[in-house]
């Protein structure tokens, strides 16, 4: 099989940054650890007690751009294979982190946003923001204050870019799942779209162990993705 000129969706979880040294959330001593969901990650949490949501992801943020924190092979593998094998690309990821931009990938769709973008509830203008988030920040655009929080999608919140996935879905012809359960909606439901579209794209699997999810797969790779990632890559460009 060669991936050249054929329509590529990527879909990337935790487990392909959990091998450069960011914590899950659902690992003992995680980014959860000592800390409620329901406390940290709503809209209504926000409200109730900003000054707790920020320090929270300004903690986060810090750990995540910790310059020891380093893109791995398996995103560079993925890098590399955008900008070798084809035009027809995205990468969307799950992750709040900048690894794909540090390894060099350009097509990147963060569905469930950034750590290093803020957002204005003012006026709803997003920017680039790596330093900590305070309830004293003035927006950029509107000059409003105390209305600056994290650009990260929180439960009860859309994600981004679903139409914008679910219309290259539809031309998809190779899509690769790594390091992801493939059970939070809606992105387990993805797999679950491509196969209501009746088409013959061949669906691709790297993870650590077998999921639920697992059977649907034509092609399933297990084991660490900075491992098995960079060796399928090599083998198909």
């Amino acid at each position: 099989m060669t991936l050249f000129k054929k329509k590529i969706f990527i879909l990337t979880g935790a487990g392909i940054s959990k091998e450069s040294g960011i914590k899950t959330f659902r690992e003992n001593d995680g980014l959860w650890d000592n800390y409620r969901i329901e406390d940290v990650c709503t809209p209504e949490a926000f409200i109730r007690n900003p000054d707790y949501v920020n320090n929270f992801y300004n903690e986060r943020r810090r750990m995540i751009n910790d310059s020891k924190i380093k893109p791995n092979n398996a995103h560079k593998s993925l890098a590399t294979l955008e900008q070798e094998c084809t035009d027809e690309f995205m990468l969307v990821t799950q992750n709040i982190d900048n690894l794909h931009e540090k390894a060099g990938s350009k097509k990147i769709f963060h569905m469930h946003g950034s750590i290093n973008n803020s957002y204005c509830m003012n006026c709803n203008f997003v920017f680039d923001f790596k330093t900590d988030i305070s309830t004293s920040d003035i927006c950029k655009n509107c000059n409003i204050s105390g209305q600056i929080r994290v650009d990260v999608v929180w439960f009860g919140e859309q994600p981004k870019y679903l139409d914008i996935i679910y219309n290259f879905l539809e031309k998809t012809d190779i899509f690769m799942s790594i390091g992801t359960s493939n059970n939070v909606y809606p992105a387990a439901g993805f797999i679950d779209y491509l196969k209501q579209l009746n088409k013959k794209a061949k669906l691709i699997e790297f993870n650590t162990e077998k999921t639920s999810k697992s059977i649907l797969f034509d092609e399933i790779y297990t084991g660490n993705a900075t491992k098995t990632v960079p060796e399928f890559i090599k083998k198909v460009i």
